[in-house]
């Protein structure tokens, strides 16, 4: 797909857990060319340096209009908005509403991934329609006629399964799934990736469920058809599972679905040894990465095969010493791919291949 040139709202939220779905785009996308990102406390500074210390040529503006004109400036053409907050909740608050309308009445149409969705809001819908722009809601529900409930074909996928779950929410599962794709696919294995939210999809995830948008009956039902359909159709070795929450997160739960449904070989869990506390909830504190790898293959019977950290909240020279750490106390490898890459993922996966290629 030709990439849509696109600039990325994230007000009030670049650099915070609020603003996941901008850094993931702002780090990688293929359904996007991502010209600039809103958000005024970082207006004149550079995307990928705030978030990863290391220039991109994303520039960071402080509002609409700034982000228009440079767009219009550069000659970028058609231009969409992207909602890049992820606020708790998904909701959209009024000050933020009113920055969309404003660039609707400039006539760019917007993506959204949030509960809020826009196209249902008369005015935003009313004024869209004036302006020619077209509104895009992600978590819109498919219609209840095309959704898939669990049969069992998952069994008949050959492919490596990796998932890719947390400690927590907001964690970088995503990025790392992303990263481990990457390397994957540099180092010749044919890699496909299954994403399970909103951000996924406007990466560019070929096949995705967005969980949030299910009735709870079909939630294995479209894991399961969404793994087979990426095995059936592309013949991948290794299909890559995006996970959401964490198995003990008291207000996102989620990694079961995955290990029931998606059925996976191996686990990779990532983990934020900064964080004391579940994202967003002070009071309950995160269970011990022995317990959550403890009940991740009690449920699914499958092993954790490494770990990879988050480094929010530690300098980077305490990293390596904290991998060590964990390596020490749980027994299994240790990384940080965004300091380090993904490589000695690919490494811990080497015992794991499944004999022969998947069928054509």
């Amino acid at each position: 797909m030709d990439p849509v040139k696109a600039i990325v709202y994230c007000e009030g939220a670049y650099g915070t857990t609020n603003g996941k779905t901008a850094h993931g785009l702002v780090r990688f996308t293929r359904r996007y060319d991502v010209l600039s990102v809103i958000d005024s406390r970082h207006a004149g500074e550079d995307a990928g340096e705030v978030l990863d210390g290391k220039k991109n040529g994303i520039p960071i503006h402080a509002s609409i209009e700034a982000a228009w004109q440079d767009a219009h400036a550069e000659g970028a053409g058609p231009v969409r908005l992207v909602i890049g907050l992820a606020p708790d909740g998904g909701r959209l608050a009024p000050a933020d509403r009113e920055r969309v309308r404003e660039a609707i009445d400039r006539g760019l149409s917007v993506d959204s991934g949030l509960h809020d969705f826009l196209s249902e809001d008369p005015e935003l819908a009313d004024l869209a329609a004036k302006r020619g722009a077209t509104l895009h809601d992600i978590r819109i529900p498919p219609p209840r006629k095309d959704l898939h409930f669990f049969q069992g074909k998952i069994e008949q996928v050959t492919s490596l399964k990796v998932a890719l779950l947390g400690t927590d929410s907001a964690v970088g599962k995503r990025t790392t799934a992303w990263m481990l794709v990457e390397a994957l696919e540099k180092a010749g294995h044919h890699t496909e990736m299954i994403g399970t939210g909103q951000t996924s999809w406007m990466q560019g995830a070929r096949y995705s469920v967005l969980f949030d948008t299910l009735v709870n009956d079909f939630v294995s039902g479209e894991i399961e058809h969404a793994v087979w359909s990426a095995w059936h159709e592309q013949s991948p070795e290794v299909i890559v599972i995006e996970g959401q929450g964490s198995l003990m997160n008291p207000a996102y739960p989620g990694g079961f679905e995955i290990l029931a449904a998606g059925r996976p070989d191996v686990i990779v869990l990532q983990d934020a040894p900064g964080r004391k506390e579940y994202d967003g909830f002070p009071g309950y504190p995160i269970h011990p990465l022995a317990r959550q790898i403890e009940a991740i293959e009690l449920v699914s019977g499958k092993p954790v095969i490494a770990i990879t950290i988050n480094h929010e909240n530690l300098s980077r020279e305490e990293v390596p010493r904290i991998c060590e750490a964990i390596s020490r106390v749980v027994g299994l490898p240790a990384v940080d791919v965004l300091l380090e890459g993904a490589d000695r993922l690919v490494e811990a996966l080497e015992p794991h291949w499944k004999p022969g290629r998947p069928e054509e």
